[in-house]
Formats: C-alpha cells, sequence, structure tokens
C-alpha cells in the first residue's frame, strides 16, 4: 500500500490569490491544502526537465517566414493539393 507523505510548511500567498483559491475550496467542496496541491502539480507537470520535449510544444520552422511560392490560401483545392504533395509547392 502506497502512503502519501504530507509536510507541514509556512508560505506567503498573495492574498487575491489566497481567495480565489478558497473559493474554489468551498465551490468544489474540497480542503484548501488540496487545491494547493492540485495548482502546484499542474504547473510542476507543465515544467520538463531541461533537453525534454514538452506535450503540445511545436517545433520552431528554419524556412523563411511566409507562404511557399504557388500557395494560395483562398483556393483550398490547390492547397490541399499542395498539401498534399508535400513540402514541394511547384
Amino acid at each position: 500500500m502506497y502512503m502519501l507523505q504530507c509536510m507541514r510548511t509556512t508560505v506567503d500567498i498573495d492574498a487575491d490569490l489566497l481567495r480565489r483559491a478558497k473559493e474554489v475550496a468551498a465551490r468544489t467542496r474540497r480542503p484548501l491544502r488540496e487545491v494547493i496541491e492540485d495548482a502546484l502539480r499542474e504547473t510542476l507537470g507543465r515544467t520538463a526537465a531541461p533537453g525534454q520535449n514538452q506535450a503540445g510544444k511545436l517545433p520552431v520552422s528554419t524556412q523563411p517566414p511566409g507562404l511557399c511560392p504557388g500557395v494560395d490560401l483562398d483556393d483550398s483545392a490547390g492547397l490541399l493539393e499542395v498539401m498534399e504533395r508535400g513540402n514541394d509547392p511547384a
């Protein structure tokens, strides 16, 4: 059986954030501690270790900005044709 180890600590929290956290706790009928722990887990989960790719992070293009030659965004059939061919619009 897994036992959760809890630690008591003291932190200074912005008064508005604490008020909002208390509102969430009251609305969801959960202890304030759970609301704060969930928020902390979510924030820490988004912070990947250096070198790790974060989920949802898009790669940065090395291509020059703008459309490829011959691409017309108003021509959906032509755009689909270019997309099906791959990266070469010619």
